[in-house]
């Protein structure tokens, strides 16, 4: 069909964007960017990365995951993923470095060249934690 045909050329380009998070036990908002990278059908290479505003000092999250895309009639907006997490927290001249584990799911709009999406993702490690972020998805490339 015309739109399956649409789904699959909008997740067969490579995607850049702007996000916003709020991370839950830091209370705080971040900034950040993320990158889809087709790899296979449905599957994308998807690095993210945020800062978070926090006084004193600064914390950031630097991901590299994996998202895929569900297949199916009216699923194609929903997506599940997983992958590495690096967290940097500094203050006072100190600093501390953790890795976790990220498992997420978010729903992301394919009509168009810009893509809005949400995702709650949930960071299992040292510091379990979770966050929500929101953001647009800009396809590169011509339609």
């Amino acid at each position: 069909s015309a739109l399956a045909g649409s789904v699959q050329a909008q997740t067969s380009r490579l995607h850049i964007g702007p996000r916003i998070s709020y991370q839950f036990d830091l209370e705080e908002v971040g900034l950040g960017v993320q990158v889809g990278v087709p790899v296979a059908r449905h599957l994308e290479f998807y690095p993210s990365f945020d800062y978070f505003f926090v006084d004193p000092g600064s914390f950031w999250n630097l991901n590299a995951d994996l998202k895929y895309r569900l297949e199916g009639q009216g699923l194609n907006w929903l997506y599940l993923g997983t992958g590495v997490n690096i967290a940097r927290a500094s203050a006072g001249g100190s600093s501390n470095t953790d890795a976790g584990l990220n498992l997420f799911a978010g729903l992301e709009s394919l009509k168009g060249s810009v893509h809005p999406f949400g995702e709650f993702r949930f960071t299992v490690g040292d510091g379990s934690t979770a966050m929500v972020a929101a953001g647009l998805n800009f396809t590169l490339g011509h339609n």
